[in-house]
């Protein structure tokens, strides 16, 4: 109920601003966020900050919505398209069925999908090397291990989320070729209960490093870090704050560039269909700063870390992608 009162809510006001003079010159801008909503500490919020540095940045009003369930999602496009929006962006892979069907419709609106791809002129899909920035991290664990275990705790079972699984493992391998990686999905990206009980199953068959890669579920991985004897790796965001100390880094997945570039070039009259990736060489994808970990990890593991970096951007490690 409350996800359907704001929308109401954002409604009124979008077409309050709407009738007035100034509003005119401004860029319009509706995002509809993935499941889970905001307070997810991981991809959700990562999104909601690329689209408030937009509002304090650029000539822009924006509004933005939670939807309840998948059920909702299309209700939501089609209700932004309804206002005439200049742009509606769309958070996460489960919009892409929904997208098709009404960025068909409404030709006139300039719609933007995060982590899918819609190819219709008047998409720009958004897309991420997770797999690059999963080695990244993988370097690290396959490093710091000392049991030669370490988990991956995944969300839902889907592509995307491969792609964050393949990564690590090689990343693993290429820097600890005895280490083994468990794996576990959970079902869901808004499960807590689930993640901390998979982490802590992990643990129990002797990972002492477990990455996630599961939304909201992945706080309960991070829980679990912080009351056993064992390291988290974060997803996304930086969520290295959670459990400092437990949180060895974080895969930083940049949705806050992608959702504000993509509002800038819709603000410059420069915004077309098409594709844009963001990977490793442009700081689309990588590693946390270390904020609580830096008297933790010996500088041989950062050395490791940069040299796997460079030799992705050069080429000369070319990490699977299993979408391709």
């Amino acid at each position: 109920m409350r996800n359907k009162i704001s929308f109401v809510v954002v409604m009124v006001l979008l077409l309050g601003l709407l009738a007035a003079p100034a509003y005119a010159q401004k860029t319009r801008v509706g995002l509809i966020f993935a499941e889970g909503g905001l307070g997810d500490q991981s991809f959700n919020d990562a999104a909601y900050r690329g689209l408030m540095q937009a509002k304090e940045e650029l000539p822009v009003e924006v509004i933005y919505v939670e939807p309840a369930d998948i059920a909702e999602m299309e209700e939501h496009q089609r209700s932004y398209a309804e206002l005439g929006l200049d742009l509606v962006i769309v958070i996460g892979f489960i919009h892409q069925s929904a997208l098709t069907e009404v960025s068909a419709d409404y030709p006139d609106i300039h719609f933007a999908i995060v982590d899918d791809v819609v190819d219709n002129p008047n998409v720009t899909s958004l897309l991420f090397e997770e797999h690059e920035g999963s080695f990244l991290v993988g370097v690290v664990a396959g490093m710091m291990t000392k049991s030669n275990i370490v988990g991956f705790v995944g969300g839902m079972e889907v592509p995307l989320i491969r792609k964050f699984q393949v990564g690590f493992e090689e990343g693993v391998k290429w820097a600890n070729p005895d280490a083994q990686v468990l794996v576990n999905y959970a079902g869901a990206f808004d499960d807590p209960g689930r993640g901390r009980e998979l982490a802590i199953s992990q643990y129990e068959r002797g990972a002492d490093i477990i990455y996630h890669a599961a939304g909201g579920t992945g706080s309960g991985v991070i829980d679990a870090a912080a009351s056993h004897d064992f390291y988290a790796i974060g997803v996304d965001s930086d969520q290295d704050y959670m459990a400092p100390g437990k949180v060895l880094t974080s895969m930083i997945k940049r949705v806050d560039m992608a959702v504000y570039e993509v509002i800038k070039a819709a603000v410059e009259g420069t915004l077309e269909g098409g594709t844009w990736t963001f990977g490793v060489a442009d700081g689309g994808v990588g590693t946390s700063e270390f904020t609580y970990t830096r008297d933790i990890i010996p500088q041989e593991v950062f050395d490791k870390v940069e040299e796997a970096k460079q030799k992705i951007i050069s080429g000369e490690i070319v990490v699977t992608n299993p979408l391709q």
